[in-house]
């Protein structure tokens, strides 16, 4: 990439002598935030990383994580969000190096949007500070004998079958324990999805797909495309696509009141708070996309879980009975994931995007729960989801050791740090659903 007169992708000449054979910035092309945020768009972005501005039009494309997170923080400085999604970013560098086309200039801020300097230089500060401290590095024996929990789980279900057989009352038990050991299953594959359990991202990939394949029957490339999208940018309308609800609910103060304006009622959304409870398995209702973004590895996990489930229940049950098995457990497995992942958001701060520091974004769009060793199995800590969030790739046995330091960091800034306790949380998620599904309603009819 060569020197001056260097001309961006989008044709835009560059400012400067341009970027140096080994990566660094030379005469160096520089540019203000203006003209980084006018290249936001599908075919021409770019973003900024430690003041260094990147052209990653093409590169998006081919981005691991997916087009679409990365491209979220086109025209913004991607700083924060480069540190947390990336185990050891001195290796992503290597691929960051040919898409180098400047910096900002001297005289322009380091944060976009009039972010508060003060705040983003505390966070980074704080996480430079737990990453000499070692809260990164995670500890194997607990997520082996997690898993050896998981499987004794299994095991013991198939074990009951086989000694006392299938009455109603040991079926009911065995669906339970299924059904609990699929939920630890989906909180361990979550570990393994963040790359925070092994150095190495190629172990943490075959382990994920082999919890969330093989153990669960579901796609690993599917949930990183989702979920990457949503740590990115979450409660963020068209970015976070856990609150793109497909028109089944309307969330939070805005989407509700837009859809009423417009006359949009695909359902009677002033019922959404009772029609929560009678959903259906979540692999079930996003099976297209799961088909449509597996690739072949991703679908063959997937049937060597369903060909153990029916090679191991057949006997008792046969096939259809088999499957009414399955369906049952994945919809106990379903209301565990749905109310744990939404009890920290759905009550929450939705709103289309502001452009926040990645402090702020997390904390308006996160709360935690109160800490028990109960609500720490059950939640797969998640009840610390604002740790979570602020820290993806942590271990997540050390979110209890760093929740005190971000709570202090919170209170320096003003930064609300909410914590509830599981059966508010709870309540919060209807009281969410019925608030919503009124602003509705009072739009469609009044405006």
């Amino acid at each position: 990439m060569g020197g001056g007169g260097q001309q961006t992708e989008s044709g835009e000449p560059a400012k400067g002598g341009g970027v140096g054979p080994d990566g660094g910035l030379g005469g160096s092309a520089v540019y203000t935030w203006e003209e980084v945020q006018r290249h936001s768009h599908r075919g021409d972005q770019w973003l900024v990383i430690d003041r260094k501005v990147y052209n990653i039009t093409q590169w998006a494309k081919r981005h691991p994580g997916g087009i679409r997170v990365i491209s979220h923080f086109a025209g913004e400085d991607a700083t924060d969000a480069f540190a947390a999604f990336h185990p050891d970013p001195n290796f992503v560098r290597k691929f960051l190096k040919p898409l180098l086309i400047g910096a900002l200039a001297p005289t322009e801020p380091s944060q976009d949007h009039g972010k508060n300097k003060e705040l983003v230089q505390d966070f980074q500060t704080l996480r430079n500070h737990l990453e000499r401290e070692g809260f990164f590095r995670a500890r194997l024996l607990f997520y082996c004998l997690y898993l050896g929990h998981i499987l004794l789980l299994e095991a013991l279900a198939l074990g009951l079958f086989w000694v006392w057989g299938t009455s109603w009352s040991l079926t009911l038990l065995c669906s339970l324990m299924l059904a609990t050991s699929q939920a630890q299953a989906g909180w361990l594959q979550h570990d393994f999805g963040h790359l925070s359990v092994f150095k190495k991202s190629s172990w943490n990939h075959v382990l994920q797909k082999f919890v969330i394949g093989h153990l669960k029957g579901a796609s690993a490339n599917w949930w990183n495309h989702r979920h990457f999208q949503h740590h990115a940018k979450p409660n963020v309308f068209s970015k976070d696509p856990d609150v793109n609800s497909l028109h089944v609910f309307v969330l939070g103060d805005k989407q509700p009141v837009e859809y009423g304006i417009k006359k949009l009622k695909y359902l009677p959304y002033h019922h959404q708070h009772q029609y929560f409870f009678l959903r259906t398995p979540d692999v079930i209702m996003s099976g297209h996309n799961a088909t449509s973004l597996s690739p072949v590895k991703d679908l063959a996990w997937a049937m060597t879980f369903y060909l153990r489930f029916f090679c191991c229940y057949y006997p008792f049950f046969g096939f259809f009975g088999s499957v009414a098995l399955m369906s049952f457990v994945r919809f106990l497995d379903s209301h565990w994931f749905v109310w744990v992942t939404q009890m920290n958001h759905l009550p929450m701060e939705m709103d289309h995007e502001r452009h926040q520091d990645w402090l702020t974004m997390q904390l308006i769009a996160t709360c935690n729960i109160e800490q028990s060793t109960f609500n720490d199995w059950f939640s797969g800590h998640l009840n610390f989801q604002i740790e979570h969030h602020l820290f993806p790739t942590m271990p997540r046995h050390n979110y209890h050791l760093v929740a005190p330091l971000v709570r202090t960091l919170c209170e320096k800034h003003g930064v609300s740090y909410q914590v509830k306790t599981l059966q508010k949380a709870i309540i919060d998620v209807v009281r969410s659903l019925k608030k919503s599904g009124d602003l509705w309603l009072d739009a469609y009819l009044h405006k």
